[in-house]
């Protein structure tokens, strides 16, 4: 399993790497392989400011849809248009061109709360 040490992680299996004040989040490679084969990303929370733990879209696989929180506070800025003609982006690479959207972190303490990649192996029994 896949679990890039400069990433921060959530409970719920979705990771954010921050670069400066804009951050990237997507579902972790253990969260893809559970769910199975996606087939649709749905995000309609673009320019909405929600809190941390907030929904902010849904992932459909072929059994299940899941829905999608956010790991901190933040405003969603855009949307990764791609998954839209290419959703297996999230199987194929789940911390690169799967990754869902990018957001500006309004509380960056908060990052601090948020599992490390050993925290999230021993989570996952990786």
């Amino acid at each position: 399993m896949n679990v890039p040490s400069n990433l921060k992680y959530t409970k719920e299996h979705e990771w954010i790497r921050v670069e400066g004040g804009i951050a990237y989040v997507g579902i972790t490679d253990y969260a893809q392989s559970e769910l199975g084969e996606i087939v649709f990303v749905e995000v309609e929370t673009i320019d909405e400011t929600l809190s941390a733990g907030d929904v902010f879209g849904t992932v459909e696989a072929v059994k299940t849809v899941s829905d999608l929180y956010l790991p901190v506070d933040a405003k969603i800025l855009e949307f990764n248009e791609e998954l839209e003609s290419a959703p297996e982006l999230v199987n194929d690479d789940a911390f690169g061109k799967g990754w869902m959207v990018k957001i500006e972190v309004l509380d960056a303490t908060q990052l601090d709360t948020l599992l490390s990649a050993t925290d999230y192996e021993a989570l996952i029994g990786a």
